[in-house]
């Protein structure tokens, strides 16, 4: 599969000219880059201020684009404008071309067989074929697929099918959303302790309290206090201790923290790397109301209450809210 460029911009010139093409157009021909190394070497070159992973990638494509597809290999393109993926093949070697588009320089001939309606695949193979990357394989069942669709022997799917097509796609967007809470995760997770400090109290200030944060240095085993006046006189009054390290927090240090605490207190033990079961069984039987919050909690509090923190604790976790379909 290749993607002719954002929202389908390049596939009129792709079905006219009968070619597909790829970006990174700075990196000039890559004719004698015979290896993934050699390209991985000349991106780091041109695009040395693209991160580490972004250049992997790039690496990765531009040598399956450049050094591993070969005439006769089946090719496929979309068009999400009118939903139907153009179908063909490779017919010649890889060649650097500034005539198909500046910004799309890499390029191979191809020859198209024809195109397939998105509607007449199976939820998985749709799903399969929606992969954001510029260049991917398609598995061999989806190419069989496709092959079939274009010689007119496959039906769109059904009404008796849409069950199973719903419980597909539930498949795919929870798979979506872990992998999201994954990533977040780890954005979270590498923020400086002072952030982390700063991110709890946001996530505070958005269920309406006022919150004073800890100057670095002792503090009494609070790190934040939260109430409704902000300075604690007012019920209820929250104290905040963050831990933000590798390695989960055992009993002794949730002892530690309830010790300094007041009977009025509510206590709030932030950890990133966790508690142990024993810490939690500390917890439960201690003499305040007493939360223990690790990582994966932070993170689905974040989410839920992200629309209601302020800018600057926005800033922290920079997200972006996509939509995808509900079943109703």
């Amino acid at each position: 599969m290749v993607r002719a460029e954002r929202n389908g911009r390049l596939f009129d010139a792709f079905k006219e000219k009968a070619v597909v093409a790829i970006g990174w157009p700075a990196l000039g021909d890559l004719s004698q880059a015979k290896s993934r190394k050699a390209i991985s070497d000349a991106l780091g070159k041109v695009y040395a201020g693209a991160k580490p992973q972004s250049q992997a990638m790039a690496a990765g494509q531009l040598h399956r684009f450049v050094n591993e597809m070969a005439p006769g290999d089946m090719v496929v393109t979309y068009d999400p404008s009118r939903r139907v993926y153009l179908v063909g093949e490779i017919s010649s070697a890889y060649r650097h071309d500034t005539s198909i588009d500046p910004e799309d320089t890499q390029v191979r001939s191809a020859r198209w067989h024809g195109e397939v309606s998105r509607d007449l695949l199976s939820v998985e193979s749709r799903n399969s074929l929606g992969s954001i990357s510029t260049l991917f394989r398609l598995s061999n069942e989806v190419a069989a697929e496709l092959k079939k669709a274009l010689s007119g022997n496959i039906s769109p799917p059904t009404d008796i099918t849409a069950p199973i097509g719903e419980a597909a796609e539930d498949d795919v967007f929870e798979n979506m959303a872990s992998r999201a809470h994954e990533f977040i995760k780890d954005k979270v997770n590498a923020l400086s302790w002072e952030e982390m400090q700063e991110l709890v109290a946001g996530l505070l200030r958005s269920l309406g309290y006022k919150t004073r944060v800890s100057e670095v240095g002792p503090d009494r085993g609070k790190d934040i206090v939260a109430s409704p006046d902000g300075f604690g006189f007012e019920a209820p009054r929250i104290v905040v201790e963050v831990k933000h390290r590798k390695g989960a927090m055992g009993a002794p240090e949730v002892r530690s923290f309830l010790g300094g605490r007041h009977p009025q207190d509510k206590g709030l033990y932030v950890s990133t790397g966790g508690f142990t079961r024993e810490a939690r069984y500390e917890a439960e039987r201690a003499n305040i109301p007493t939360a223990l919050m690790d990582l994966d909690d932070l993170v689905k509090s974040l989410l839920e209450q992200y629309d209601k923190l302020d800018l600057e604790t926005q800033q922290l976790i920079p997200l972006k809210r996509i939509f995808i379909p509900a079943w109703s």
